[in-house]
This record gives structure tokens, sequence and C-alpha cells, in this order.
């Protein structure tokens, strides 16, 4: 594979030195808003985090994998009990929940499920970048994106100059070597490569080693930092985390199993953002998985790829505790080719609305230009705070 001296160095100065852009000061007087996204990779089951009360068929097909004492929301749904951030998010009437949600795929792949959750799209491939980059380049927000992770995901993709935050335990390379490398690009033609070396010889030494180890990368430490990060009037308004390992065709465990040590780190995130007072109260935090996963368990005490799920929402911008849904019950007929929970909101509707919540984006331009024109439900006065 052929690689252009371009994109060499943009890859290099990424993975060396994790990348760094100096946040714009806001060209807008108002209120500093965010937006928060959680990708759970490999399926969360929204039953396991979210169980329907008082259904004796669900009950008894999940035997062995069943939350045993949810925390009650409402009359019809509970709450997964170790989800105890996002307990206090609901108690807070910060916290709420859209119920049998996903976004339009259906075919259980979890390559091509990821892709479309992260680029927005119809057909898996096609596209070069995210829903959420697009939304970003739509209200001019460049160099104001934040990814907690390495390398830059998708969905940030589409809009210059995001940012990764994930620190290491390398060290700074020597003055000379930096410029060096920049005296390679040095012609005119190569201006934004030699910007970004620029922010590499100003970058601070906090992501860089300090004998800590990689305790600065547990996702704890990246959302207490990445709420510091959003707090700053000049800092970014956009953060991605990402938590992996819900793909769980075995051992999937009940109140202590597998799936839930994931939601656990969800929980987790959630948690330390709300440290930032100010970040917290200035924010939708919002989770996208690629699809749910079955209703009954299968013989490895897991279950398997499905289709509907849960999308988590917290932050003072949420306008109310609630579980919003449309639901379409869990008898056979009424499940998703006899088998899965359905899907009758789609998720991208939930998406399009933060943004047009926090951006102050047109819902129908978000549809057109984010989303090609796909007629999606503007949820923005029922789930967010204007």
């Amino acid at each position: 594979m052929k690689i252009s001296r371009r994109d060499f160095l943009k890859g290099t100065a990424t993975s060396l030195f994790l990348a760094g852009f100096n946040f714009p000061v806001l060209a807008s007087t108002s209120k500093k808003k965010n937006l928060i996204v959680i990708m759970l990779r490999g399926g969360m089951d929204g039953l396991c985090a979210v169980p329907v009360i008082g259904d004796k068929r669900f009950e008894k097909i999940r035997k062995g994998i069943l939350i045993e004492n949810p925390m009650k929301l409402d009359s019809d749904f509970a709450l997964h009990p170790k989800l105890k951030g996002f307990s206090e998010c609901w108690h807070d009437n910060t916290g709420a929940i859209v119920h049998a949600a996903s976004i339009p795929y259906t075919a259980r792949s979890h390559f091509e499920g990821q892709n479309l959750m992260e680029s927005g799209g119809r057909v898996p491939y096609q596209e070069k970048t995210g829903w959420l980059g697009r939304g970003m380049k739509l209200a001019n927000l460049k160099a104001e994106g934040l990814a907690l992770s390495l390398p830059m995901p998708l969905l940030l993709r589409g809009v210059p100059k995001n940012d990764n935050y994930y620190p290491s335990d390398g060290r700074l390379p020597r003055e000379e070597t930096l410029d060096l490398l920049k005296s390679v690009y040095a012609d005119s033609s190569e201006e934004e490569l030699l910007d970004m070396m620029n922010f590499i010889k100003k970058r601070k030494n906090e992501q860089m080693g300090t004998g800590v180890g990689y305790d600065k990368r547990k996702n704890k430490n990246l959302a207490m930092r990445a709420g510091q990060l959003l707090s700053n009037p000049n800092g970014p308004r956009v953060a991605v985390f990402e938590v992996n390992g819900f793909d769980t065709h075995a051992a999937q465990g009940g109140i202590n199993g597998t799936h839930t040590k994931c939601l656990v780190e969800m929980d987790t995130i959630i948690q330390n953002l709300k440290i930032s007072k100010k970040t917290y109260e200035n924010s939708i935090i919002l989770t996208v998985t690629e699809f749910g996963r079955t209703i009954k368990k299968n013989g490895g005490n897991g279950t398997e790829h499905g289709y509907g799920t849960a999308v988590f929402l917290a932050g003072g911008l949420v306008k109310k505790s609630q579980v919003h849904t449309d639901w379409p019950g869990l008898k056979r007929k009424e499940l998703f080719e006899g088998r899965d929970l359905n899907a009758t909101i789609d998720a991208r509707s939930v998406y399009a609305s933060a943004m047009s919540t926090v951006f102050d984006l047109d819902f129908n331009r978000i549809e057109k230009e984010v989303f090609f024109g796909d007629k999606l439900q503007n949820l923005s006065d029922k789930l967010f705070k204007a």
C-alpha cells in the first residue's frame, strides 16, 4: 500500500504525540453548550440495562442472566442496580432513557453496525465522515472536538483539527527531531502540516510520560479531565468516549456478569463528568451502540446480536427524567424476526435532536445535510431544554 508524505506525517504525528490543538474563542456570547457521546461497542443489551417490569415471559426466558432487584424508574421500567451514577442523574431530574431505539441496521454485523453507528450513513463503509463531524461542520465548529481515545474515531471525522486526549508513557522528542521533521515539510503547500508540527512543539507535557503508567487512560480519569476541558469557555464543545466489551455471547451473567461490568464502565464516565458541575449543567451526554441483543439467552449463558436497545441521556440540558418509548412489546409476534426487541424509534432522531439543541441548528438542516435527507423525528422539545 502506497502512503503519501502527507498521510505519513499525519499518522506519525498523531501516534507519537497524541495530537493537540488549541481551541478557538467562541464567536458567540451565548452560553457554551457541550455534547458528549459514549460509544458502547459490541451491542449494548437495553433489556439488561433497563429491564421491563412484570413481564413473566421475559423473566422466564432470561432466567440465569436476569437482573435481580433493579431500581424502579416508573410503572413499566427499571434500572440496572449497579448504575448508581445514572441513578443520581435520574433523581436529579437530569437523566432520561429512550427505549426500543436503534439505528436502522438489521444485518447484525459488528463491523458494519459500528461503521453505520458512527457514520450515520445508509450503506456500510460508504461514508468517510461521521454524523457528529458533519454536524460540527454544519455549525462551523472547527477544532472543538475531543476524542478520549486513539485513533480519531470515524464519528468525529469531517471537521478539521479535532483533538485527542489519551496520555502516553512516552516522552516528548528532542527539539532537533521536531525541527528536522518540520523542515521536511517547509514548502507553502504543506501549511496545514506545518501548523500541526508547531502545535506539537507547544504541547504541554501533561499527555506525555511522568512515570505514572497508564492510569490516566482509565475512563474515570479521562472523564474527569474531559470535564475540566469542557468547562473552559475556550475549550472543546464535543467529547467522545469508548467502552468496549458488550458483545457477551457467553457468560453475560446477571448482576455481576460481564455485561454489567461494561455498563458500570459507562456509568463511571457519567459519574466523573458530573464532578465538573459547570460542564454537566451545560451538556447533553448520550450513548450510542450498533444494536441490541436477543431477548432469549443462548446456551452459553449469553445473548446473540439483536436489534432494539436503549439510549441513555444525562446532563443539565436533559428536559426531565423519563423513559421515552413507543413500546412494541415482548410477545413473540411483537419481536423483530421473532427474536429481538423491535426498534420503534430511529436512534438517529435522538442524535439529530441533541445536535439541534447543543449546536443551535435547524433540525431540518441536520436531516438534510447530516443524515442525507432521511426523515427523522424531531424529539428536541420532548427530550431536551431549549
